[in-house]
């Protein structure tokens, strides 16, 4: 279960510096802006880092709910780009960075404060 935290995070990371170095190229694609482009790789290296960081420090029951939350809210938000591209819009991957952007960021969030919970309950 170690080695697939580790393998989450590690594609976080990888898709993270990706985004920043194409941002140009995978933006024109994708259809949204260089400034979220990188903004979301950056918060996707952020994510990926946290998660392989506390890879050790937390239960995997707490890994496993955060990967299922951040999973399922990445399915539902391609299919929602792929519904609004498909609607004639041109936000769909606007949609989809704009997840890549936000839910790295809740799962380090949420990662840490597992963290303080546990050191709380601790002492």
């Amino acid at each position: 279960m170690v080695m697939g935290v580790v393998g989450d995070g590690a594609v976080k990371v990888l898709l993270g510096a990706a985004f920043v170095v194409g941002a140009n190229q995978i933006g024109h694609l994708l259809g949204v802006p260089i400034w979220l482009m990188v903004g979301s790789g950056v918060a996707l290296l952020i994510g990926g880092g946290t998660e392989i960081g506390y890879v050790r420090s937390r239960p995997m029951r707490t890994y496993t709910r955060l990967m299922v939350a951040y999973d399922s809210g990445w399915v539902l938000a391609a299919l929602a780009g792929v519904l609004v591209a498909w609607r004639g819009s041109d936000g769909g991957g606007e949609v989809w960075v704009g997840y890549q952007t936000a839910a790295p960021l809740a799962l380090a969030v949420f990662l840490v404060a597992a963290c303080s919970e546990r050191a709380a309950s601790a002492s």
